[in-house]
This record gives structure tokens, C-alpha cells and sequence, in this order.
């Protein structure tokens, strides 16, 4: 039986701290640059060591050097390049049997010489010769040693070189073992439709006899569609989860590189791999990396058209019998060349798209999970909140919520955390410290007021949540919150209507307090110019076009990849357009400016409470407008046609 030890080490494996008992000397003792410069210090301190004159000697200046020759006690003079030693035949000390030596550095003396002659010295001089050892070390063996170190060194990196350049075919997919991708159907909220959908693929995978016997076959490719975030890859793990089957996950842009042919080379590696590994789950996530569409593509890139057409050849290979299923996910289905989704290849496509006020409560359960909630928090009043956020939207909002409840001292969640999370998400970051002059507060407070008066007139409107001038965001200095009480999927020609007055009921706040406009509204403008466009483009909500789409389709720009919109209308009717926006702009503001000149108190009453303390909450607009959310407008007040 195989066991680990502490460090998690097998001990049929050759780890370095395993046991050593058994192993070779030179196993256990793996040679080192360390060890090398080691040995390298300690030849040459033994080399000083044993170069040392074993005589005795005594080092004395050389004044009294030239004493004691003139003294006559040194008899003998032995002159090399750093030091002068002289030799003497009485030694001063009895127990020595061997004669004394002085030695002394020499200094430039020409009277040295025939002071020697003189005395009749016996001098001679040497030849300073540095140690045969540290010779032999400098001179060969240490180059020769990093010549090979060297040597070794580049040719490990024209190996690895090498091996990257044969590794380039190689799939770059990461393979997740039977049963471990941790995640199950019962982790996956908001989508019950898809679920529905993958559940016969995961039927299919555990009992495929039941399929195969009266004759049917599962799909070959199944394509998730879907907005940015709506947890089209936790579905694809999903499915390797419930299936019990090894997962390959792999992104398109992994398979495109600088070198034509590397992206076909790894797909047909990844195929290769799926086949040894069946039943397996091959998952390519952001399929449109290497799938975009070959129509009107002038130039081409011939890297990922060579990728495509080997996924074509791959798909259409093998069968579906064998167990492999492909999964893949985009958010743009529209650019996907036709030819990855006939039948027989991606041949159908689930829609993952985002959740229901229902759906949302489930996600945020989810992820609420493992958070300490407050008792009185209630998640589907906080689903009610967040239209059109998807999975991830909802899972930043729960761990914001949470880092808020720690940032105040709580040890749980409460509503508050969720509402202001909501707020982090949708308006930016509350930004306290920044400073604002009085007057263009003031501005900001009237803008805002106008926002919510509308508003809350105006029918079918979603009603006013809160109200702040608090400045978030990038530049945002005030917002006015409003929060749909369901969802909706289609707008009457009256409530877009009812968006634009929202939308211009600011500007007509500010000019009506202050005779003049500011900047503050250029978002504003821009919205309500967007739906005043769409109304008579796309949706055939004008007068003279009435029920006529003056759509526009995309042409390819000659010399380039890159395509343009070119209008399908007349340069007549372009004029009309641009003349009808403005017709229906400036009428909708007149309407908003005379309906707000006559809720003037109101203007003057909420924008003071406002700057008093910079945020109202829904409870308190209400009382100051003297209504209850949720009663219909009188007619002829903004949104009315």
C-alpha cells in the first residue's frame, strides 16, 4: 500500500526529502556551484598555508635592517620583489637549530647595494613565483569548469527552446478529473430553462443505451448564448458534474498563435486527447475568438480560418456516439460563421439569458449561503431591486454587502448593506469628500428634484426610490434612484414617452430656478436622443413613417476587416430624422418645463429637504409631495400623449 508522509511525498516517488537511506552517494549528495566555490576557497587557503616560509623570521623596519648589517648579524640577503630577508648564522634563540631570519619590505635605496659589498654580504635575488596550485586552479581548471557550465547552460536552453517550438501543437486545454469540477446542478440558479436542456446530455452521458436503442442521438454540439456573466461556464461544469466525466475546458484564444498552423495542430491534439478520455466533456469557452464569421471578411486572417475549418473537419469526424460531447459559450452568436451552426455540428443553441425577479432570489440564496444574514433580510425584496443584473452582478452584491457589514463593526448582514451595495454597483462609489460650491449644489439639488417630480407624475414610470447629491461615480454629483416594481420585456409608445420626460425633467428644473442650463444633463440628453432615435427607426413610431423600420445593415469597408453601418434610406429621409428627433425633444421638454412650473412649491419644498440633508428615501419623497407610491397620474401631466 502506498502512504505519504508529512510533506505529502509518496514513497515510491524520488522526492528529495523521502527517505535517502538506500540511495547512491551521489543521489543524496547532488553536486552544487556552491559546493565548487567551497573547495575552490579551500585550495587556496591551503596554498597560502603550505607557500609559507616554515623558517623562523621576524618582520622589522628597514632602517633597522641596514643596523643590524652594519652590526654584522646578518651575513646573507636574500632580495625578492615584495620583501627583503636576511639571514643570520647566530640564532638568538638556543632551542632553534636553524638560522634567524629578518625580513623587511624594501624601499628605493641606491646606497643599499654597496652597503652589502661593502660589508661583504652575500646577496642574491629570486624570482617571486606564485604557488604551482592556484597557477594550476586559475590558470585551467576554473576556466575549463565555467566553459562547461556554460555549455550546459545554453544547450538546456536551446532544449527548451525546442521543446516549446514541438509544444506548440499541443493543446493548452485544462483537463479536470471524473466527478472534480466541483459544481452540480444544484449550484446553478436563474436559468431552469437551460438546465432542462443539459440535463438530457447528462442523461445521455451516464446511461447512453437508452439513446442509442430506439435510435436517437444525442446533439454533437451544444452552443450557450448568453449576456456577459449569466454563468454560461458554471452550466458547462454543471454538466461535468453531474455527468461524472473528465472535462476539457479550453478557450478559443487558446488555439490562435503566431504561427500558421499551431491553432489546427491543437485541435486536432484536443480531439485526439477527447477520444482516449470518452465519455468526456470538451468545453471551449468565448467560442467567437476562432469562429467568427468568414462572410464579407476581406483580407482574411488565414490563422483562425485554418483553426475553423480543422473544428469543422473535428465536428463532422466523429461520432456522437462515442461519448464526446463539445459544449461551447459566446455572447456575440450573431458574428459565428454559419457553418458551425448547422445541425450535425453546434445543432443547438440554449439561450442562458438573465434571470428573472424569481431566478435573481434563487441566485442570491445561493451565494448567501455562506454569509451570516440578519433575520429580517428579505431576498426577494432585494431580487425585486436588481433588474437586469445577471449571476455575477448578484454574486458582487452579496460579498460587497458583506465587506460593508465588517467596514461598520456588524457581525451580520442587514438590509441597509444590500440597498447600499445595490447602489456601489448601479452609481459608482460615494465619493463624501469631495468638495462642491454652494451654488452648484444648489444646481445639483434642483436637477434632482426635477428628476423624481416627473417621475413620480408620470405614468407607468418606475416610482422613486431615493433621491441623493451626494457625488458617485466618475462625475456623477447627484442621481435619483428609481426601482421597477417587475420586469418588463416590451414599452407602450407612452411610457417611452414617459422616459424622456424623466429624463429632460432636470435641465427643466435648473432653467426654470435659475434661468439658465448647465452641463449637468449631457447624459441626460444623450438617453432621451437614443430613445427619441429608436422610436422612429426601429420601432415605426413616427408620424411619417409609421410602422416602417429605417433600419441600417453592416458593410464591409473596403481595404479593411472592420465593418460599417450604411443606411438603406434616402439622404431626404435622414433630414426628416434628425428634424423629428428634435421636434419630439423639444416638445416633451416644453410639456416637462410647464408641468414642473406648476408643481413650483413642490420644486422650492423637496429641493430644500434635499439640500438639508443631502438624501431622501422613498418614504419621506412620497410625504413630501403629499402621494402614496404606486397612485396613477392625473391626465395631462408628463407621459400623457
Amino acid at each position: 500500500m502506498i502512504m505519504a508522509d508529512k510533506k505529502g511525498c509518496w514513497d515510491n516517488e524520488d522526492c528529495d526529502h523521502g527517505p535517502q537511506k538506500d540511495k547512491p552517494f551521489f543521489e543524496k549528495h547532488r553536486f552544487t556551484f556552491g559546493y565548487f566555490v567551497a573547495v575552490l576557497l579551500g585550495l587556496m587557503i591551503f596554498n597560502a598555508l603550505i607557500g609559507q616560509n616554515v623558517q623562523n623570521h621576524r618582520t622589522i623596519p628597514y632602517s633597522e635592517f641596514k643596523e643590524r648589517i652594519r652590526d654584522g648579524e646578518i651575513t646573507r640577503v636574500e632580495m625578492g620583489g615584495n620583501y627583503y630577508l636576511g639571514m643570520t648564522d647566530r640564532p638568538e634563540e638556543p632551542q632553534e637549530q636553524s638560522s634567524f631570519v629578518y625580513r623587511t619590505v624594501p624601499v628605493d635605496d641606491p646606497g643599499f647595494v654597496p652597503l652589502l659589498e661593502e660589508k661583504g654580504i652575500n646577496y642574491y635575488a629570486v624570482i617571486q613565483q606564485e604557488p604551482a596550485l592556484l597557477n594550476l586552479i586559475l590558470g585551467w581548471l576554473l576556466p575549463l569548469v565555467v566553459l562547461v557550465l556554460l555549455w550546459r547552460f545554453m544547450f538546456k536552453r536551446m532544449g527548451d527552446m525546442g521543446s516549446n517550438v514541438m509544444s506548440f501543437g499541443k493543446n493548452k486545454s485544462i483537463i479536470v478529473a471524473e466527478g472534480s469540477t466541483g459544481v452540480t446542478f444544484e449550484d446553478v440558479a436563474g436559468a431552469d430553462e437551460a438546465k432542462e436542456e443539459l440535463v438530457e446530455v447528462v442523461d445521455f452521458l451516464k446511461v447512453p443505451d437508452k439513446y442509442l436503442d430506439i435510435g436517437g442521438k444525442i446533439p454533437k454540439g451544444i452552443l450557450l448564448v448568453g449576456p456577459p456573466g449569466t454563468g454560461k461556464t458554471l452550466l458547462a461544469r454543471a454538466v461535468a458534474g453531474n455527468a461524472g466525466v473528465p472535462f476539457f475546458r479550453m478557450s478559443g484564444a487558446d488555439f490562435v498563435e503566431m504561427f500558421v498552423g499551431v491553432g489546427a495542430a491543437r485541435v486536432r491534439d484536443l480531439f485526439k486527447q477527447a477520444r482516449t478520455k470518452a465519455p468526456c466533456i470538451i468545453f471551449i469557452d468565448e467560442l467567437d475568438a476562432i469562429g467568427k464569421s468568414r462572410v464579407n471578411a476581406m483580407g482574411g486572417n488565414d490563422e483562425r480560418e485554418t483553426t475553423l475549418n480543422q473544428l469543422l473537419v473535428e465536428m463532422d469526424g466523429f461520432d456522437a456516439a462515442s461519448g464526446v460531447i463539445i459544449l461551447a459559450a459566446t455572447n456575440r452568436p450573431e458574428i459565428l460563421d454559419p457553418a458551425l451552426l448547422r445541425p450535425g455540428r453546434f445543432d443547438r443553441q440554449v439561450l442562458v439569458d438573465r434571470p428573472d425577479v424569481h431566478g435573481r432570489e434563487q441566485i442570491l440564496r445561493i451565494h448567501s449561503k455562506n454569509v451570516k444574514l440578519a433575520e429580517n433580510v428579505d431576498l426577494e425584496e432585494i431580487a425585486r431591486m436588481t433588474p437586469g443584473f445577471v449571476g455575477a452582478d448578484l454574486a458582487n452584491i452579496v460579498n460587497e454587502a458583506a465587506l460593508l457589514a465588517v467596514r461598520r463593526g456588524r457581525r451580520t448582514i442587514i438590509t441597509g448593506d444590500f440597498k447600499e451595495a445595490i447602489e456601489k454597483v448601479v452609481a459608482g462609489l460615494e465619493k463624501k469628500s469631495k468638495l462642491i460650491n454652494p451654488q452648484e449644489r444648489r444646481t445639483v439639488a434642483y436637477h434632482e428634484t426635477g428628476h423624481a417630480l416627473v417621475a413620480a407624475f408620470t405614468p407607468g414610470s418606475d416610482p422613486v426610490s431615493k433621491i441623493s447629491i451626494v457625488p458617485r461615480g466618475f462625475g456623477a454629483l447627484g442621481y435619483t434612484l428609481q426601482t421597477p416594481t417587475e420586469d418588463r420585456y416590451l414599452l407602450t409608445q407612452e411610457e417611452l414617452l414617459g422616459k424622456i420626460d424623466v429624463l429632460l425633467g432636470g435641465r427643466a428644473a435648473e432653467e426654470l430656478s435659475f434661468g439658465m442650463v448647465s452641463t449637468g444633463a449631457a447624459n441626460d440628453l444623450s438617453r432621451a436622443t437614443d430613445i427619441s432615435r429608436s422610436m422612429i427607426t426601429e420601432y415605426g413610431m413616427s408620424e411619417r413613417f409609421k410602422n416602417v423600420a429605417l433600419s441600417k445593415r453592416s458593410a464591409p469597408m473596403l481595404g479593411t476587416r472592420d465593418p460599417f453601418l450604411q443606411r438603406e434610406y434616402a439622404e431626404s429621409t435622414q433630414s426628416y430624422i434628425d428634424e423629428e428627433i428634435s421636434r419630439m425633444i423639444n416638445e416633451r421638454y416644453r410639456q416637462v418645463k410647464n408641468f414642473l412650473d406648476e408643481k413650483r412649491d413642490l420644486l422650492e419644498k423637496v429641493t430644500a429637504q434635499l439640500l438639508e440633508k443631502e438624501v431622501l428615501e422613498r418614504e419621506e419623497f412620497f410625504r413630501l409631495i403629499g402621494r402614496e407610491s404606486g397612485v396613477p397620474s392625473e391626465q395631462g401631466e408628463p407621459g400623457q400623449v
